[in-house]
C-alpha cells in the first residue's frame, strides 16, 4: 500500500513539473499557475464521477415521497423495510452510496498533492514559488494581513459549494449544522498547510460551483420534470 502511494506521490510530483515546463514554455514559469492547471485537469477527470454523484442526489430528492411511504408501512418490519428500499433504488437505477465516490477519490489526490507540495518546495533552489498575493506556496500560517485570503476564500468557496448541492429531504438539521462548521474547518485548516495546497482547494471549489451551476439547471429540471409526469400520471 505505502508503494501505491508513493508512487502517486511521485506522479503527482511528475506532473506538477511538466506544468511548470508549459507555463515556462509560454513565458510565464510559476507553480502557482501549475498548481492552477493540475487542478483544472484533476477536475475533468473526475467529471463523470461528479455528474453521477449530482444525477444521484437529484434522483434521491425525487424519490423522497416513495422512501416515506415504504418506511411508514414497513416501519414494524426492518428486514421488509430494508428489502422494499433497495428494491426501489434498484427499480429506479439509484445508489445512494455514489454521493461518497467523488469524496473518498479526491481524499487520496490531496494527500498525494500535500506530500508531492512539500517535498518540492523544500528542495533548494526551487524558484517562482510567488503567485498572485501568495509570496511562497509552500509557507503555512498568517505572516502578513493578507495570508488571511487564501483560508477566507477556502472558507467561503466551501460554503457557497455545498449551498449550491443538492440535499435529501430530511436532513436540513444536519445540513445546517455542517453548512457552518466544514467552511470554518476547512478555512482553519488551509492555515496549516502549505499555501499551494489552499490554493488548490480554492481553485477546485470554484470550479466545482460553476458545474454545479449547469449541473443544476438541468438535473433539477430533469427531476422536476418527472415529479409533473408522476402528478399527472396519478390525475389520470
Amino acid at each position: 500500500m505505502g508503494e501505491i502511494f508513493g508512487a502517486l506521490v511521485d506522479g503527482m510530483t511528475v506532473i506538477l513539473n511538466a506544468l511548470y515546463g508549459v507555463t515556462a514554455a509560454i513565458g510565464v514559469p510559476n507553480y502557482g499557475l501549475a498548481i492552477v492547471l493540475l487542478t483544472v485537469i484533476i477536475k475533468v477527470v473526475l467529471y463523470p464521477l461528479n455528474y453521477r454523484q449530482m444525477h444521484s442526489m437529484v434522483a434521491m430528492q425525487r424519490l423522497q415521497p416513495k422512501i416515506k411511504e415504504i418506511q411508514q408501512k414497513y416501519k414494524k418490519d426492518p428486514q421488509k423495510l430494508q428489502q422494499k428500499m433497495m428494491e426501489l433504488y434498484k427499480e429506479q437505477g439509484v445508489n445512494p452510496l455514489s454521493g461518497c465516490l467523488p469524496l473518498l477519490i479526491q481524499l487520496p489526490i490531496l494527500i498525494a498533492l500535500y506530500r508531492a507540495l512539500l517535498n518540492l518546495f523544500q528542495a533548494p533552489g526551487v524558484e517562482h514559488l510567488d503567485f498572485l498575493w501568495i509570496a511562497n506556496l509552500g509557507q503555512r500560517g498568517i505572516h502578513r494581513p493578507v495570508d488571511i485570503l487564501l483560508p477566507l476564500l477556502a472558507g467561503v468557496t466551501t460554503y457557497w459549494q455545498m449551498r449550491l448541492t443538492p440535499q435529501a429531504s430530511g436532513q436540513e438539521q444536519m445540513q445546517r449544522v455542517m453548512s457552518l462548521t466544514m467552511p470554518a474547518f476547512i478555512a482553519y485548516i488551509t492555515i496549516t498547510l502549505p499555501a499551494g495546497l489552499g490554493l488548490y482547494w480554492v481553485v477546485f471549489n470554484l470550479l466545482t460551483i460553476a458545474q454545479q451551476y449547469v449541473m443544476n439547471r438541468r438535473l433539477v429540471g430533469v427531476g422536476k420534470e418527472a415529479l409533473e409526469g408522476e402528478g399527472s400520471g396519478k390525475k389520470r
